[in-house]
């Protein structure tokens, strides 16, 4: 690659798309199934919005959203598109689901999809590739310029734990209850290159850590960053990758909604400057969010208070809503705050499905429904 590759590519601000790690359960214990490539095939022969694409292992497949000016047309192209995959799936005798892990899969029981890509990582990441069979939710918005992603990337970070909190769905693994909101992020942790983005301050200082680790044989491209938060210079965007994947479709777009919304006031208001101290509570604040979701705290690192996390959340709902009105917002980050408020989470209702059923069995079948749209027992 050479450093012209890296020339980031102007967007519209704060357009948005939104990527979806989903799980394919086989219809009897609904453990995961080995069928991604059944699925993509038969997806193929028929039309749909977005794009369904492989991932890592065979029992997984990703959505990938079209570009959106608005919470109102990200929600309708997701549910169309979740229902082309929940038919093609149900001709499979596949079921889909959502949330960030599945419940008691065993991940040795993996195999890679086959594609140079996913099996040179197997190559080089081990076993940490079959683990990897976690599912999260990716959200892009658009930036017009390389220096602006910078400073959306290093912005964004403060507020990590509250896309870590809204968005927590896996807090079981291998047939236990990890205590955790959100267990996935610990694998991803695992990753040598994943955690932040360095402290640089332009796209010029970028591309030069770029090319940097890039002569030094540690990447060959921005793929190869597995950071929480990542400037995409090819789509003129920065990725959000720290959300589990919801349990619906709907609540995707209400992320996708929030971020959009925040990326537009830090953008237009640049309220504030980046700080190296954000990073030094960077660690802890990330484990309040998984550990904690709501109920957790986090160290402002500009006034360094401690804040609940709840609180924190509402307060920039708040700050936020003049944007989210000129966007078309409104009533999706309303619905988000009144979620807040109650104390709700996608990885609270998998724990009270576990404990009026005592199955985790029971556990993916109802959430595979939920994701497929086949019952309405959450919204």
């Amino acid at each position: 690659m050479s450093s012209s590759e890296l020339e980031f590519s102007s967007s519209a601000g704060a357009t948005m798309g939104v990527e979806l790690e989903l799980q394919l359960l086989n219809s009897r214990d609904y453990n995961l199934a080995r069928d991604a490539a059944d699925l993509l095939g038969l997806l193929g022969k028929t039309g749909h919005p977005g794009a369904v694409k492989p991932e890592i292992t065979e029992s997984m497949v990703e959505l990938n959203s079209s570009v959106h000016t608005s919470h109102e047309s990200l929600v309708r192209e997701l549910q169309v598109l979740r229902d082309a995959v929940a038919d093609a799936a149900e001709q499979l005798n596949l079921r889909i689901s959502g949330g960030g892990s599945h419940a008691f899969h065993d991940w040795s029981d993996r195999r890679i999809f086959p594609t140079e890509r996913f099996q040179q990582l197997l190559k080089v990441y081990g076993y940490l590739a079959k683990q990897f069979t976690i599912f999260g939710q990716h959200v892009h918005v658009g930036c017009p310029d390389g220096d602006a992603a910078i400073y959306l990337t290093h912005m964004f970070s403060r507020y990590v734990p509250h896309f870590i909190a809204l968005s927590a769905s896996s807090p079981f693994q291998q047939g236990s209850d990890t205590s955790y909101q959100s267990s996935r992020l610990n694998t991803v942790s695992a990753f040598p290159l994943s955690g932040q983005i360095p402290f640089v301050q332009t796209w010029r200082e970028f591309t030069d850590y770029f090319e940097r680790m890039r002569s030094l044989g540690i990447v060959e491209s921005m793929k190869d960053f597995y950071w929480d938060i990542r400037p995409k210079p090819e789509y003129g965007t920065v990725e959000v990758r720290v959300f589990d994947t919801p349990l619906t479709v709907e609540r995707a777009a209400l992320l996708g909604a929030y971020v959009q919304t925040l990326a537009r006031y830090m953008l237009t208001e640049r309220p504030r400057t980046p700080s190296r101290d954000v990073y030094e509570f960077y660690r802890y604040n990330r484990f309040q969010a998984c550990r904690y979701g709501l109920e957790g705290s986090l160290i402002d690192a500009y006034t360094e208070r401690r804040l609940s996390l709840q609180e924190d959340i509402l307060a920039t709902l708040q700050i936020i809503a003049p944007h989210a009105t000129a966007i078309g917002a409104e009533a999706a980050l309303q619905e988000l705050a009144a979620g807040v408020e109650e104390g709700y989470s996608d990885a609270g209702w998998l724990r009270q499905v576990y404990g009026e059923r005592k199955s985790f069995n029971d556990v993916a079948r109802l959430q595979s429904e939920l994701w497929m749209g086949r019952t309405k027992v959450h919204a």
